[in-house]
């Protein structure tokens, strides 16, 4: 056995995986996976692992990519991280919307590893996105297999010392153009439910960001702001007014410059001290080349690290 401690053969063996399972309830097939834990890690509390397990899953699905499932918990007095293995190439419904699973993983940890958690989701997570690693693995006939793929000599299944920026950021945020009106920033706002979102120009090079806060200050001039009686506006009229111009005005009208983005290879706790000593709550992640790769908002950082 390896003595690098983030190595998924340290934690996953071939006791613990089952292939060809049959087509039932996804639930079922949770309880066969920590009733197989149990059985081969005494001191495992079934009952209380079970209730953590369900906990997360009431606060966010863990149906985390199409087929995949990752049911996961930290656990007090946890010993080592413990893994098992469930592969289907009928696949069952998990989850509150039914969703067809192939593949599911359960993950426990201790909850004094926050740091090696982190990393193996965000490991699963990434592999897992890919459609093809989901159906390898449901196809596959017997356990050796099966730990093969996370055991033997890949890359993509190496875990690094510690998490980066680009681990815990998210992928796929709409940006805004700087051509765009405040009408069409105001929709995107809207279907992406982010706190601010980066500015781009034709080529796709960054050129600012602009904020929900940007947008109430360019509503309520810094002069309203002082007064203690509001009462002229009771009735939003500074808004109404924005919302009849809001075709006419340009988002580069309200953009600010992106002074500090942040590069996908930072250490993530770095992303700590960002939000702490500044004003931003979300923050805009770079690639080598300064392109927009993602972002990241201090709620989805604390969700990362406290509760998810």
């Amino acid at each position: 056995m390896s003595d690098n401690k983030a190595s998924f053969q340290n934690y996953l063996f071939l006791n613990n995986i089952l292939c060809r399972v049959p087509k039932k309830n996804g639930d079922e097939i949770l309880t066969n996976l920590l009733e197989l834990l149990k059985r081969h890690h005494s001191a495992l509390d079934i009952e209380k692992a079970t209730e953590e397990v369900k906990k997360r899953e009431q606060v966010f699905s863990t149906v985390i990519a199409p087929g995949f499932a990752l049911p996961h918990a930290r656990i007090v007095g946890l010993e080592k991280p413990l893994m098992a293995v469930a592969c289907s190439p009928d696949g069952f419904e998990f989850g509150a919307d039914k969703s067809k699973i192939n593949v599911m993983i359960l993950l426990l940890t201790p909850i004094e590893e926050p740091n090696l958690h982190l990393q193996m989701m965000s490991l699963l997570a990434k592999v897992f996105s890919d459609p093809a690693a989901v159906s390898k693995i449901a196809n596959m006939e017997a356990a050796p297999d099966v730990l093969e793929f996370f055991t033997g000599n890949r890359s993509d299944m190496k875990m690094a010392e510690y998490l980066l920026a680009r681990d815990v950021m998210k992928t796929g945020v709409t940006p805004l153009h700087e051509t765009d009106t405040l009408r069409e920033a105001i929709n995107t706002f809207a279907m992406t439910r982010r706190y601010a979102l980066p500015v781009i120009d034709s080529a796709n090079d960054l050129r600012g960001i602009v904020s929900l806060k940007d947008i109430l200050r360019y509503c309520l001039p810094e002069h309203i702001l002082w007064l203690d009686n509001l009462s002229p506006i009771y009735r939003f009229q500074p808004f109404v007014d924005l919302l009849k111009s809001s075709e006419d005005t340009k988002i580069s009208d309200l953009m600010k410059e992106l002074d500090n983005p942040v590069s996908e290879d930072v250490p993530a706790i770095q992303l700590a001290k960002l939000f702490l000593n500044g004003d931003q709550e979300e923050l805009v992640i770079v690639d080598k080349d300064g392109h927009l790769s993602g972002m990241v908002s201090l709620r989805e950082f604390c969700a990362t690290f406290f509760w998810e």
